[in-house]
């Protein structure tokens, strides 16, 4: 299947009211509104194809873009053909549901994760710490520094609350998901979630939200989470 085809099938799989969705979260034009589980009978066809993902990537267009992390192959990229697709990543959702997914899948994600989260850039550090989130829910524990994941657990407390908004978000999803997905550190982050406390994210033209790690934490807990991880990181 060649990029025009794809790009007319997403099109025509587009929604008025997805779209509009998407805007409000920060997305911006060229977009369809295609909802991303409508995609995967698509993705199935043409499956892994690298050289039509960066043709898709490329067009700014924010459905194509999501749809090229699908059938990239994480494998045959560079840490420079990252940082390519995080310049482009220009909200939230490219940058922690598109290019942190994708990088996720690679054996340098902690190596480039590191780097973003040392930027200073908001959704560089957004991606780096989302990174890490993917990690953790589906990699085995043993692939994991303690005393890393520890410092970074630390790094987070200090931090977190003179951090920028997205940042706060991943950071917050961060201590989440060490208390639920990394066993070693469940206890540090359960501390960690307590001494942070609620996390205020301001949003544009809407209320600002309250995030509460130690809330979430419990609920997971309660529903048997404990230990959880994801077969798979991509759709």
């Amino acid at each position: 299947m060649d990029f025009e085809t794809v790009m007319q099938e997403l099109e025509a799989l587009g929604k008025e009211r997805t779209k509009k969705t998407y805007i409000s979260n920060g997305a911006h034009e060229p977009l369809f509104g295609v909802a991303t589980g409508a995609m995967k009978p698509l993705a199935k066809k043409i499956k892994k194809n690298q050289t039509l993902a960066e043709q898709l990537y490329s067009t700014g267009n924010y459905d194509a873009m999501y749809f090229a992390s699908i059938i990239a192959d994480p494998m045959t990229m560079t840490e420079v053909d990252f940082e390519r697709w995080m310049d482009a990543a220009y909200f939230y959702m490219l940058s922690d549901f598109v290019v942190a997914v994708t990088l996720a899948e690679t054996n340098f994600a902690q190596v480039v994760a590191d780097k973003w989260i040392a930027s200073g850039e908001e959704l560089r550090m957004s991606a780096g710490w989302s990174c890490y989130c993917w990690l953790l829910g589906n990699r085995p524990d043993s692939e994991f520094s303690a005393s890393k994941i520890a410092n970074m657990l630390d790094q987070v407390e200090n931090k977190i609350h003179n951090s920028p908004d997205r940042t706060k978000s991943a950071m917050n999803n961060f201590i989440y998901t060490v208390g639920i997905s990394y066993l070693p550190l469940h206890d540090k982050a359960v501390e960690t979630a307590k001494s942070v406390g609620p996390v205020e994210i301001k949003r544009e033209n809407k209320k600002s939200s309250i995030l509460l790690a130690s809330e979430n934490i419990q609920k997971a807990i309660d529903k048997g989470q404990l230990g959880f991880k994801r077969k798979h990181v991509r759709c």
